[in-house]
């Protein structure tokens, strides 16, 4: 029995996509284990959001070689899409597959057999028209569930429409019988993962279901305590959704809404479909109905044409709203997309001074966040984080929480007084056996 091991790049549909292809691969007899474990084959599933992205690929071939010299390397992914002939000529790679082909490896590389040319199947991305299920399990103590693929959206600096192909959906009815199977486990949170996951409810084309009741269906669900939105559009984040999830008793406080700039000027040149009044407004709505809700944000820094003031403008909106981390991308020049040839690029040295500045300004708003939290109740699901004899795991609000190390308390939900933060920025709670069981 052959030996595989996968490594992940990337977003959590990435995560998703990867556990779902493992298990295909172990339902042939196929043997997961460890990257380090001298595997016979390697499964490298990439993401293309950034130019560092593309160069972490090749350096985790290069790990791959040092392993097994004699492993087959297969390339997945985003990545694999967008730069196919690039990735082949890799020294270690023996196939690239695209987005059509990812979720058939197993099938087209039967036996993995390498050849003297690296394989190459990537069809054109117009061919990425089918929904394909996924979710992750066993890997981590929350699961997460793919709902949604590909983006009909075209923002001047993202690639990612080219890397997935058109926005499409499962069906509601395909969705709720993966969270039964999910709920089967011992799962406690799922997480609802899509390239826009707003824009829910595309089927062959057209729009057949809502996301707003995708959520009021899979909050029915027994078996689950937990139910996580992953990044949303401000556009799409209606106020409908907010409502519900200020109602629900599975579905957390937590947004993450990308946001990009501060400066109206540059979302119009981003072809972001908002304006800041928007996206203000959609925050102000989510803390008038949930004062304790984690909202985070994606802001991407030195896009053509910034100047100082449009940063100053992102800076002082984001110094100003209630927030409570930054996610901070430095603008990176993409191929095939429309930004690069736009006016005025901003110097590197002046994207990276930027970039320090929100992240500065990231820490100050997720200090200022446990701050509020500190003195509440609140209910953690501790997960097998141990470092130093301290344990980690999150509130229902994402605040990472940290606690004296023990076994028992592993994928367990309990409720916990937060009581200080520590010098590692974390929300320290009372001792574990203090902490008694959610009901």
């Amino acid at each position: 029995m052959k030996k595989v091991a996968f490594y992940t790049l990337g977003c959590k549909l990435n995560f998703s996509e990867t556990s779902t292809i493992s298990r295909m691969f172990e339902q042939k007899g196929y043997v997961k284990v460890d990257f380090s474990n001298t595997p016979d084959i390697f499964i490298i599933n990439t993401c293309s959001v950034t130019e560092n992205a593309d160069k972490k690929c090749k350096k985790i071939v290069r790990e791959a070689q040092k392993i097994n010299p004699d492993g087959y390397v297969a390339i997945i992914g985003c990545y694999a899409q967008l730069k196919p002939k690039e990735i082949s000529e890799i020294p270690g790679v023996d196939a690239v597959l695209g987005a059509a082909e990812k979720f058939r490896l197993v099938e087209l590389l039967d036996g993995f057999v390498k050849t003297p040319e690296a394989k190459v199947l990537a069809s054109e991305i117009k061919e990425a028209t089918a929904f394909n299920n996924a979710y992750s399990i066993n890997d981590r103590t929350r699961t997460f569930l793919k709902v949604q693929d590909g983006c009909n959206y075209h923002c001047a600096f993202c690639t990612i429409p080219l890397a997935r192909g058109k926005s499409r959906s499962d069906s509601i009815a395909n969705i709720l019988e993966s969270a039964r199977e999910i709920a089967a486990t011992d799962t406690k949170e799922i997480v609802l993962t899509g390239v826009n996951i707003g824009d829910f409810g595309i089927q062959d084309g057209k729009r057949k279901e809502r996301f707003l009741d995708l959520v009021k269906e899979i909050d029915q669900l027994e078996g689950i305590d937990r139910i996580r939105i992953s990044s949303i559009e401000p556009n799409l984040l209606n106020n409908e959704v907010i409502d519900y999830v200020s109602q629900s008793q599975r579905f957390v406080p937590h947004f993450h809404v990308p946001l990009q700039s501060g400066s109206n000027k540059i979302l119009r040149n981003m072809r972001r479909r908002y304006l800041r009044e928007l996206y203000e407004d959609r925050v102000n709505k989510i803390k008038q109905l949930m004062p304790h809700c984690c909202i985070g944000v994606d802001v991407i820094v030195g896009f053509p044409g910034e100047t100082e003031e449009d940063f100053l403008d992102t800076y002082n909106f984001l110094n100003e709203l209630d927030i409570s981390y930054l996610h901070v991308f430095t603008y990176s020049e993409r191929a095939n997309t429309t930004a690069p040839t736009m006016d005025n690029p901003v110097p590197m040295k002046v994207r990276q001074e930027r970039s320090k500045m929100l992240r500065i300004l990231s820490q100050k708003k997720k200090r200022q966040f446990y701050e509020q939290n500190l003195g509440r109740t609140a209910t953690v699901l501790f997960e097998d984080d141990v470092e130093d004899g301290m344990m980690h795991g999150f509130t229902e609000n994402y605040v990472r929480v940290s606690a004296k190390y023990d076994p028992m308390l592993i994928n367990e939900l309990k409720v916990v007084e937060l009581k200080s933060i520590n010098e590692n920025g974390l929300v320290e709670v009372n001792e574990p056996e203090l902490v008694f069981e959610n009901h």
